[in-house]
């Protein structure tokens, strides 16, 4: 075959579509029946595209013909292409040509229609020079119909297969890159589809390279004068990792009672390929969703030291996690081996960050290098695990740096394998760590210090979440006394009313001015086990707060308690404000005790479990259970990106054994069994924003007041934001539930529906399965309830008790995140040090420097916005054909409206003076539930998801 001076030589046997169908009903051994408007379709298990055999699906075709090339049978997964078509011309004619055409579809000119396929592809934006020769070879492949197989399937039933009619085309040539995008590349495939076909419902694709490829969408363009999109946003497998097809469904939502004939096989097959089998490792290409409990935590082969229990089952209640079913430990096989960095944890393939994030993650500033450096660092440069002893030290942090003395430097070096930019930087002013200057001392410095900033954040800092009306008198400790002595708190009606200016206590219960952030019951079982840790001491506290008539909220006393001992029966310290020098200093000594329990609660309970570790079944469950094109499958999506990545990650460098975590936090090697025990008295029911602030008593039920509640406090930021946003959120899922579930019973009969509920509970929660405060599942109310808590979970919740971490975090005398020594008694040997000098026994108390260091790292980077942020409200540009429904859409963008709305009336609020919680001299203003934000650590901005 000649074309000038171009010509190609082959060496091929052509055969016809009779030929192949009988052979391969041979090779199969199972009859493959034909019928008009369906090409070759092997049985739904078995869907292959392999060269080998003679599956005339992937037969390669010349002038229309299929054309079998000469492989060898012996290399089945990889054959050896032996003749490659690279003539112009012959490619553009077999794409035209009437054979192909009759063998795509089995009907003639007359009676079909051309139709054409956009499939829109994104590749990586830095490519070494291995993978630009391989992305060239397959543009190629692709561009000769031999790289990616699209079987077009119709909503319509073939009454011969009884199975939804299909056709199938190469995809052939390539359409210029659009000028905005450089990564995006776009493809075409011609079909011929019957004029009988109906509208086509899924496709099923197959990646016939020898590598995965990230695929954005498929459009069909010309069918009926509408474009019919197939959003897609997913990872294809190479047919050598998994032989089957992936099925992608147009952008129509259907509950399963409403899909079409032609789909529902295909419907159920998609759920069921994902689901797995609770056996065998995952392989990182897979896409399986399963459950496991938290057995990867230790390192029992390792070090016996750094062995953990498990967290999920009956001992200790926990939520489950992504399985990954890595083998068991040599030493426990109750739990599972472990992997380590630079190795990634299996999450199913469309959970992992996308390239934007990763690089946001893993390679940002020199101090937010947790996988590598931080561990490292503390092995190579013990000598400079010193404390501070002023706070200038401290300040130097953000002026100058963390500054590696030159034989620490040289060490640093020679011990640690470190690249080149990172000697540069070593090398430049031997500057290792700098720090921004966080927002709670960027406009006053000394901030920190007042009770007034104190109370403060526990209304508008970054855990405003565990602060509660006081309602009676004694205090008292639900706590076993036999085990935890008397359960009456120290802190008496007598000493508080000295702190009420004539005010009674009983006057201070009725008018609900007294608050409570009490700690006491969840760390005291810890304590003891806590203070035989090397360089920690703990208490179990209680702060009172008096809320003034002013509109004030001020702390007027802190218990801190330790466990009984055979000499003590009560070993119970209460500490008030006073007056004098030496007073002044112990109570900052009380107020950063409960500053590192504060720290501790929030990134073990209310930041990691609450939101993380709870979300992740509800991803899993949705997964498994709701097909994609299921209306509540669309409508979470969004809130389900980047999770279980995240997660993964902690799992493996954060709450891990010897992790970040255990280092940085007062519990030490016990945080995650402090997480468990917190675990058990978590309730779905009580984390709607409402219902939360009403079981703390910070808000009663009020139908005049916006949003049916009336807050105690009005000046309460996180209450009053959060409320706004949770009324945004309530509004948008009730009108989309509304437009989908029409019918009485159409909650109950959606099967989908209740199996995604029940797995929630019986598997995901498993631990919990027997609790009565589960909501149930009846009503469009009882799913819109559901729905808008697992939203307001992942978005609105999370931010507000993430983003704010740096900014509150970053100067560690605000909030430390452990103490290192106990509050000296005048009969203790320490008693005189202090008094000689009281700064250097608080800072001495306080983190090491380098514990210091590694914490605002971990702060730093847990409080970055990524540029690929996708915020509530908002819709990412390759995502906007999510769904087919104008009146959804419409929804959507009032729903962003209003959000936008909400903004205004924040930014408003933050310039109201009265609301002195967040405006004042020096104040930062209150926006952890601003809507919008850019990148980086901007203290504000809700993104869908948990993505960090």
């Amino acid at each position: 075959m000649g074309n000038g001076n171009n010509f190609v030589t082959l060496k091929i046997k052509t055969k016809t579509e009779e030929d192949l169908r009988t052979e391969s009903r041979a090779d199969t051994k199972t009859p493959l029946p034909m019928s008009a408007g369906q090409a070759f379709k092997p049985k739904p298990s078995s869907l292959r595209s392999t060269f080998s055999g003679t599956a005339l699906r992937s037969a390669p075709r010349l002038y229309g013909v299929p054309v079998l090339l000469s492989f060898s049978r012996t290399t089945r997964s990889r054959p050896l292409v032996r003749a490659v078509i690279s003539d112009d011309k012959a490619v553009e004619s077999a794409k035209t040509s009437p054979i192909d055409q009759k063998h795509s579809n089995g009907s003639s000119d007359s009676s079909s229609k051309q139709v054409k396929a956009v499939v829109t592809i994104k590749k990586k934006m830095k490519e070494n020079i291995t993978e630009k020769i391989e992305n060239q070879w397959e543009m190629l492949m692709n561009g000769i119909g031999r790289g990616i197989l699209i079987q077009l399937i119709s909503e319509e039933i073939d009454p011969v297969t009884n199975s939804g009619k299909s056709v199938e085309a190469c995809v052939r040539g390539w359409l210029p890159k659009p000028p905005e995008h450089d990564n995006i590349l776009q493809y075409v495939a011609d079909f011929t589809v019957p004029s009988d076909f109906g509208r086509p419902g899924a496709v099923l694709i197959t990646n016939q390279h020898a590598k995965e490829f990230h695929l954005l969408e498929i459009v069909i363009q010309d069918f009926d004068g509408v474009p019919i999109y197939f959003p897609a946003n997913t990872w294809i497998h190479s047919r050598n990792d998994n032989p089957e097809s992936r099925i992608i469904f147009r952008n129509q939502a259907y509950l399963p009672s409403q899909t079409p004939p032609g789909l529902k096989d295909l419907r159920r097959e998609d759920l069921l390929s994902i689901r797995g089998n609770g056996k065998g490792e995952r392989m990182p290409h897979e896409r399986i969703y399963d459950y496991d409990v938290y057995n990867d935590l230790g390192k029992p082969d390792k070090d016996k030291d750094l062995a953990r229990p498990v967290l999920g089952g009956e001992e200790r209640p926990y939520p489950r996690r992504c399985r990954t079913g890595r083998p068991a430990s040599k030493i426990d096989p109750l739990c599972e081996s472990r992997i380590e960095k630079p190795h990634p944890v299996y999450v199913p393939r469309d959970e992992a960050f996308e390239e934007i994030k990763q690089d946001t993650f893993s390679a940002g500033r020199l101090k937010a290098l947790l996988h590598n450096l931080v561990p490292l660092m503390a092995a190579t440069l013990s000598s400079s695990d010193i404390p501070f002893t002023c706070f200038s030290e401290i300040d130097k942090l953000y002026n100058d740096g963390f500054i590696l003395k030159d034989d620490e430097q040289r060490k640093l070096g020679d011990n640690l394998f470190i690249g080149n930019m990172m000697k540069q930087v070593l090398n430049v002013g031997q500057k290792l760590l700098k720090y921004e200057i966080p927002a709670v001392i960027r406009k006053d410095r000394f901030s920190w210090l007042r009770d007034n900033e104190f109370a403060r954040q526990a209304l508008a800092g970054v855990n405003p979440v565990n602060i509660e009306i006081l309602k009676e008198f004694p205090i008292l400790s639900k706590l076993d006394p036999a085990i935890y002595g008397p359960p009456e708190s120290v802190i008496t009606k007598e000493l508080i009313e000295q702190e009420l200016h004539g005010m009674s206590v009983d006057k201070a219960l009725e008018e609900k001015r007294l608050f409570m952030v009490d700690f006491h019951d969840m760390l005291l079982p810890f304590i003891k086990r806590i203070n035989n840790l090397p360089g920690r001491k703990s208490y179990a506290s209680r702060t009172v707060f008096f809320y003034t008539k002013t509109g004030i909220l001020r702390p007027i006393a802190i218990e801190l308690s330790l466990p009984p001992t055979p000499s003590s029966n009560m070993n119970k310290y209460v500490y008030t404000h006073g007056h004098d020098a030496t007073t002044y200093w112990i109570w900052k000594l009380a107020k950063a005790h409960v500053c590192a329990n504060d720290a501790g609660v929030h990134q073990l309970v209310n930041h990691w479990l609450r939101t993380h570790a709870c979300m992740e079944p509800y991803i899993i469950a949705t997964h498994r259970q709701l097909s994609s094109m299921h209306p509540i499958y669309k409508l979470l999506h969004p809130h389900m990106r980047y999770t279980l990545e995240i997660n993964a990650l902690a799992r493996q460098s954060l709450i891990n054994g010897g992790g970040i975590i255990e280092a940085s936090f007062s519990p030490g090697k016990y945080a995650m069994e402090l997480s468990a025990a917190a675990y058990e008295s978590w309730r779905f029911d009580k984390e709607a924003l409402p219902a939360d602030l009403i079981h703390r008593g910070m808000a009663v039920e009020d139908p005049s007041a916006p949003g049916g509640l009336k807050l105690l406090i009005d000046d309460y930021p996180y209450a009053a934001d959060g409320l706004l946003i949770w009324s945004a959120i309530k509004e948008w899922v009730e009108s989309y539930v509304e437009h989908f579930y029409t019918e009485p019973d159409s909650v109950t009969s959606d099967v989908e529906l209740q199996a995604w509920w029940s797995e929630i509970k019986n598997r995901g929660h498993h631990d919990k399965r027997n609790e009565p405060w589960w909501p149930k599942l009846a009503t469009k109310e009882d799913l819109s309830g559901i729905l808008t808590t697992m939203i307001w979970t992942a978005s609105g919740q999370h931010a507000a008790i993430n983003f704010g971490q740096y900014p509150f975090g970053g100067y560690m005398p605000n909030r430390p995140t452990l103490m290192r020594k106990l509050i000296p008694q005048e009969i203790d040997p320490d008693f005189e040090k202090f008094m000689q000098n009281p700064q250097r026994t608080f800072l001495s108390s306080l983190p090491t420097q380098l514990q210091a260091t590694k914490i605002m790292a971990v702060q730093d980077t847990l409080s970055t916005h990524s540029p690929d942020e996708e915020y509530l409200g908002k819709m990412n540009e390759f995502h906007s054909s999510w769904i087919n429904d104008h009146k959804v859409l419409q929804m959507f963008d009032r729903f962003a409206v209003k959000l936008g709305e909400i903004e205004e009336i924040i930014n408003e609020r933050n310039k109201d003076m009265r609301l002195k919680n967040r405006t004042g001299a020096g104040i930062p203003p209150y926006e952890l539930l601003l809507p919008s934000s850019g990148p980086g650590v901007t203290g504000r901005g809700i993104p869908n998801s948990i993505s960090i």
